[in-house]
């Protein structure tokens, strides 16, 4: 017989777990994953290869291990949004020694969870939310308490003081616009739970760059709010999910919490050259944030002309339901070369906003999925 993982002394709680992931099909439109489909910008690009051939003539010595170049690329980059309408005239500043980085938002979250978490501790999530939110719970050896969301997918500050209040968790997690669901969270819903809590409430904000301009950021809470943490990712908006970079904001001596449980040197030099390269060049690399947004806001209309329910969405993927069969409509699809993701929701599937090309694939795509399998109703 042969030898498995479960014939390994692994630990008792992670026994019988799946990891992460998506399936990895290589097609002509891939719209599963969430990721910003369109190319860095030829100007951009040359400007990041450049600034890693400069980084790797020194690649003999160890990075910065504070990052510091990086931290304060982050800090403008934030503040300049705050300036904005997300900023909503608070007049707030954000400072580098507020910013941390690592190697994308999860590995973010599991240092929080390895300074703030672990056996004996908890944290509340509100499913379905971003799957990795639990497994990294379970890694962590952090109980993972799963709290119940309202209608179509919310929360409301009501629902999540009443969660708090029952399960007295060490550590809320939000998810603002929430994923798979796009769903948006309320500011009020954030600044109820930090006050219904003494533990740390972290707000997952990886899709905040699709937010509509004139919401207010959770970044707008952080002052006098020193156990609030704001989670950000360069791989959406900017376009960079390949080079795995992800940060957050938060008072300065929560970032003293995460430097006891970092790995030493845990950004490589040329992973700290091309994200300030990148940052370099903001407003060229947000400048595909629009398109992508009418694209999904086009992707809405059509898919409930053809029948499907759709939920508002401030993220850059749509969530539909009255799918008959998710799992039979996703490999239709595939024999169509176009992958979107099934997440196990009942009548639904997910679908990433691309490029207008692809857009226009998946939604001639879909119009055949649906004269084979009529969309059925879902309840509101």
């Amino acid at each position: 017989m042969a030898f498995t993982l479960e014939d390994l002394p692994i630990r008792d709680d992670l026994r019988g777990q799946s990891p992460y992931g998506a399936p990895q099909k290589h097609v002509r439109v891939q719209l599963n994953v969430n990721e910003n489909t369109h190319p860095v910008p030829a100007d951009v690009a040359e400007d990041i290869v450049e600034s890693i051939r400069q980084a790797l003539t020194t690649v003999n010595r160890y990075p910065d291990r504070e990052f510091t170049e990086l931290r304060q690329s982050l800090a403008d980059y934030l503040q300049r949004g705050l300036g904005s309408d997300q900023g909503i005239g608070t007049g707030q500043t954000i400072s580098a020694e507020q910013i941390w980085a690592a190697n994308g938002s999860n590995e973010v979250l599991q240092q929080l969870l390895q300074a703030f978490g672990g056996p004996g501790r908890t944290v509340l999530g509100f499913p379905p939310t971003y799957s990795m939110h639990s497994i990294l719970a379970s890694g962590t050896g952090t109980t993972w308490i799963p709290a119940q969301r309202d209608d179509v997918f919310r929360i409301s500050p009501e629902t999540v003081v009443a969660a708090i209040r029952e399960h007295q968790p060490d550590i809320v997690f939000l998810c603002g616009p929430n994923n798979p669901t796009g769903t948006p969270l309320p500011i009020e819903t954030i600044e109820a739970a930090y006050a219904a809590t003494d533990g740390i409430v972290m707000v997952d904000e990886a899709y905040a760059e699709f937010m509509p301009t004139d919401v207010p950021s959770a970044l707008t809470l952080l002052p006098g709010r020193e156990r609030l943490v704001v989670s950000r990712t360069m791989s959406k908006a900017f376009a960079f999910a390949g080079a795995r970079v992800g940060y957050m904001a938060a008072h300065p001596a929560v970032i003293d919490a995460f430097r006891l449980v970092r790995l030493p040197y845990h950004l490589s030099a040329l992973t700290q050259a091309a994200a300030v390269a990148a940052l370099r060049h903001a407003p060229e690399m947000l400048a595909m944030v629009d398109d992508i947004k009418q694209q999904r806001d086009r992707m809405v209309t059509e898919l409930q002309a053809m029948g499907y329910r759709t939920y508002e969405t401030w993220s850059n993927f749509v969530l539909f339901g009255g799918v008959a069969d998710p799992h039979a409509a996703f490999e239709a699809l595939l024999d169509q070369d176009v992958i979107v993701r099934d997440l196990g929701i009942p009548n639904h599937l997910r679908v990433s906003a691309g490029t207008e090309e692809e857009t226009t694939a998946f939604l001639d795509a879909m119009r055949r999925v649906a004269a084979d399998q009529p969309p059925v109703r879902v309840a509101a």
